[in-house]
């Protein structure tokens, strides 16, 4: 099977293709980021499930490969720029979670009053005659 980087499981990685493998992270990255600012949550979970998948083939395929220094700079660079969008996104699904606890305690509040407030049915009561009928 072939990946996005063109490698096929269990074949030896180029550090070219471990570098074409960041970089298509960042762009995934982006477009979740992307997602998120748009508040398109189903859009930034699927990015989201493909990031996992692509980064777990990374952990996979760059365990033998050593990368030169120029590649190693490019890569902290490329990993930094995604941590700067997954601090942004993490903003937005913070913002979003806020958002959502405010409607959700209003909602309830709304519940209650609407209990406190709606007419109830009046309670059985047991009917006693006042007198006796038995007794004179």
């Amino acid at each position: 099977m072939t990946d996005a980087t063109g490698a096929r499981d269990g074949q030896a990685v180029s550090p070219e293709r471990i570098l074409v493998a960041y970089e298509l992270l960042l762009t995934r990255s982006l477009r979740m980021l992307a997602s998120a600012r748009a508040q398109d949550w189903d859009a930034l979970v699927d990015e989201q499930t493909r990031y996992v998948m692509e980064v777990e083939w990374l952990a996979r395929h760059e365990r033998g490969v050593t990368l030169p220094l120029d590649a190693v700079e490019r890569k902290a660079l490329l990993l930094a720029r995604m941590l700067e969008s997954e601090r942004e996104v993490r903003a937005c699904l913070t913002a979003r979670r806020d958002e959502l606890g405010q409607l959700l305690g209003t909602s309830m509040r709304q519940r209650e009053l609407g209990r406190a407030y709606r007419p109830r049915r009046p309670l059985p009561v047991e009917v006693q005659p006042l007198f006796d009928p038995d007794k004179p």
